[in-house]
C-alpha cells in the first residue's frame, strides 16, 4: 500500500472514532450501576421516636433525637399511671419485674408498620428496661419484626443494666442498633430534671456524634439526617 493511501485510511479511521463514539458514557448507559451502600433507593424513610419519661430527662433527649432525624414523637403512657412517690414506684416496679407483669398502655400507635426505624428512649429502672417499655415491645412485637430499633438511655450513673439484652428478648427479630447512654437526674436524691444549660448542650453534642456514627452503617439514618438538615 502506498504511503498516500495508508495515510488516507488512518485519517478515515480517526474520523470514525471521533464522530461515532461507542462508549457507555456517550450512549446514555450509566457506567456505575451499583448504588452506594450508604444510600437508599427509597427517598421517604419514616422515623418514630417512642419514649418513657418520668422526670422529663428522657423526653428532652427524645426531642434532641427528633431535631436531628425528624419523625413522629410519642410518649408512652399507662392506663393506670405509676404513683408519684419515689419509694412507691420503686416498690411497684420491683414487684412487676418479679412477676413478669406488663402494665397495659394507654398510648396506642396506629399503623406502626409504616415506620422504617424506631428510636426507643427510656431510663434505667431496677437495672433493666422499665415495664412500660417491655409492654410496648411485647404489644407490637409482630409489627416490629425486621424493623430497625435504636435504643437511647438516660440513667443515674449506674448504667443500662440488663436493658439491651432485654431488647433482644422482647424484640427477637428486630435489627437492634448501637445504643447511647447519658447521665440524667437522681430521683432518689431529689435531683430531677437536669437536661438544661451545659448538660443539655453536652447531650446534644453526644447525640449528634452518635447518630453520625450510626449513619455510616445505616442508609436509613443517613437519609433522615440529610433530609432534616436540608429543611
Amino acid at each position: 500500500m502506498s504511503i498516500t493511501l495508508r495515510m488516507m485510511w488512518i485519517f478515515l479511521y480517526t474520523l470514525c472514532l471521533t464522530a461515532c463514539p461507542t462508549s457507555a458514557e456517550n450512549t446514555g448507559i450509566a457506567q456505575n450501576m451499583e448504588p452506594s451502600p450508604n444510600t437508599t433507593m427509597d427517598g421517604d424513610s419514616k422515623a418514630l421516636i417512642v419514649y418513657l419519661s418520668r422526670t422529663k430527662n428522657t423526653e428532652a433527649l427524645a426531642k434532641m433525637v427528633q431535631e436531628k432525624v425528624g419523625g413522629e414523637l410519642v410518649a408512652l403512657e399507662l392506663q393506670r399511671p405509676y404513683p408519684k412517690n419515689y419509694q412507691a414506684i420503686v416498690s411497684q416496679v420491683d414487684q412487676e419485674n418479679e412477676d413478669g407483669y406488663l402494665p397495659p398502655l394507654k398510648t396506642q400507635i396506629t399503623d406502626i408498620g409504616q415506620y422504617d426505624i424506631i428510636f426507643v428512649g427510656y431510663p434505667t429502672w431496677d437495672m433493666q428496661l422499665p415495664p412500660p417499655i417491655k409492654s410496648f415491645l411485647n404489644q407490637y412485637k409482630v409489627d416490629l419484626n425486621g424493623k430497625i430499633i435504636v435504643p437511647f438511655n438516660n440513667n443515674a450513673g449506674y448504667g443500662m443494666g440488663q436493658s439491651l439484652a432485654q431488647f433482644s428478648q422482647y424484640c427477637k427479630d428486630c435489627q437492634i442498633m448501637q445504643s447511647i447512654e447519658l447521665r440524667g437526674g437522681i430521683e432518689r436524691d431529689g435531683v430531677l430534671f437536669v437536661m438544661e444549660g451545659e448538660r443539655a448542650s453536652q447531650a446534644k453534642t453526644e447525640i449528634t456524634q452518635w447518630l453520625q456514627n450510626l449513619s455510616t452503617s445505616s442508609p436509613v439514618i443517613q437519609q433522615l439526617l440529610q433530609k432534616q438538615s436540608a429543611n
